[in-house]
């Protein structure tokens, strides 16, 4: 009795465990689509999560096109290596609600942006809220 009480705890909690994925994992591939890289640029943009819960980053250029997107975990990093040269749009998906920064990251060949995270964006006004439809159009 006492071992399989151990072994429904230790499968219920791998269980509860599993759900969550890691930084850097595709979460919507097959609702977007395939991720844009210029290989000559020599760009990145590294985002750093740092609010109490995980989220789903999108990067748009200055046409809002998609170019790619990223599930980061809390307390996490993660580097966009290889984008255009463009003006960004950064939306994010934070637990049920979708945003987008109301700022424009400039990328320029050869430069090194960081994007932190560190608050959770429905209490100050830099982010505005979007709808699902407008997270996920290519």
């Amino acid at each position: 009795m006492k071992n399989t009480l151990i072994f429904i705890f230790l499968l219920a909690s791998s269980l509860v465990f599993s759900q969550r994925g890691n930084t850097g994992d595709k979460t919507f591939a097959p609702r977007l689509p395939e991720d844009v890289f210029n290989s000559v640029s020599n760009a990145s943009l590294k985002m750093i999560n740092e609010v109490d819960h995980d989220i789903i980053v999108l990067v748009r250029d200055q046409n809002k096109k998609y170019l790619r997107h990223v599930y980061i975990r809390n307390n996490g990093k993660f580097t966009f290596k290889d984008l255009p040269i463009t003006r960004l749009y950064v939306q994010f998906k934070s637990k049920d609600f979708y945003f987008e920064d109301k700022e424009r990251t400039v990328i320029n060949f050869g430069e090194k942006h960081t994007f932190n995270f560190f608050f959770d964006p429905t209490q100050l006004q830099n982010y505005i809220q979007i709808t699902e439809e407008e997270f996920f159009k290519p």
